[in-house]
């Protein structure tokens, strides 16, 4: 077995939507000469920027950033590949000397890495034709029917439904937690999340998001995998007249907060995160990095 020394030191900051860990992130990454890995399942489309919250280019310059803008919208994106891509990405950083920061709210993505997910084979394409035909309605009355969990999976993704169904419930395969790892998590309370969430959604309205959605969903349509992505998909009702501007940030915040809810849970469940609590993240970050790192 590896010793800790034989394995490259990695960060881990993950939380909530809207919870500030990417800012900490760049101002961690900043102080400690580090390198940024997302670990966001959303801002790895090309052209899918302000509804994904991407980094603006004022925040890119502050810090290296990996793993941004290499999955074309029609091919769509998978946790293996990102798991693949990031160890290269934490091998690439670590051979500079530099340290890996991966940080990002899709939970399967970092821990995928986490605990070197052993990911299922691919599906029978078949199977998989079959199932996609099938209205998202039909899929959930499968799962009901097989009497599948659905822990931990967005319930409203179709394509993790069909692949629930094609593994029959099973799930990845997972070893103890990755060594040399920190593991940090930004704690909001959840009033105080809404407000942060309810500014975000309109700043990014502020920037032009619809204009945003308009022009990529005449490009691509509606049936791509990041247009079913929040503050994409509730736009369309919008685009065919039947809601107005503000029902449709009232629906952007509400997925927003119900994301939130499932990353919350989503992360319970690993105790080894150390929970940010105090108003001053950024010390009590810099205070347990500094352990870390010179051990």
């Amino acid at each position: 077995m590896e010793s800790r020394s034989d394995i490259a030191p990695l960060i881990v900051i993950v939380g909530e939507t809207a919870s500030g860990k990417s800012a900490l992130a760049m101002q961690l990454a900043q102080k400690f000469s580090g390198e940024i890995i997302s670990a966001d399942s959303w801002t790895v489309y090309k052209g899918f920027d302000i509804g994904t919250a991407k980094p603006s280019k004022e925040e890119l310059a502050l810090a290296p950033h990996h793993l941004l803008d290499i999955a074309e919208p029609r091919e769509g994106f998978s946790a293996p590949e990102f798991k693949k891509r990031a160890i290269q990405a934490i091998d690439g950083i670590a051979r500079k000397d530099k340290v890996p920061f991966m940080v990002g709210g899709t939970g399967l993505y970092t821990d995928s890495v986490l605990f070197d997910y052993r990911f299922l084979a691919a599906p029978d394409a078949a199977l998989h034709a079959e199932l996609s035909a099938l209205s998202i309605h039909e899929i959930r009355q499968k799962v009901t029917e097989q009497n599948l969990g659905t822990e931990g999976i967005d319930v409203r993704n179709k394509r993790r439904l069909i692949r629930l169904l094609e593994t029959g419930g099973a799930r990845p395969e997972k070893s103890l937690m990755r060594q040399n790892t920190l593991v940090l998590g930004v704690y909001v309370e959840r009033e105080h999340l809404r407000e942060r969430v309810m500014r975000r959604v309109d700043a990014m309205l502020t920037a032009g998001l619809e204009q945003e959605v308009r022009h990529l969903s005449e490009k691509y349509g509606w049936d791509i995998e990041p247009m079913k992505g929040i503050g994409y998909r509730e736009w369309f009702e919008y685009f065919t007249g039947s809601q107005t501007l503000d029902q449709t940030r009232d629906r952007i915040i509400a997925a927003t907060m119900n994301l939130a809810k499932r990353q919350r849970t989503w992360f319970k469940r690993n105790n080894s995160i150390h929970w940010l609590t105090t108003d001053d993240k950024f010390t009590e970050a810099v205070d347990l990095l500094t352990t870390f790192l010179n051990k």
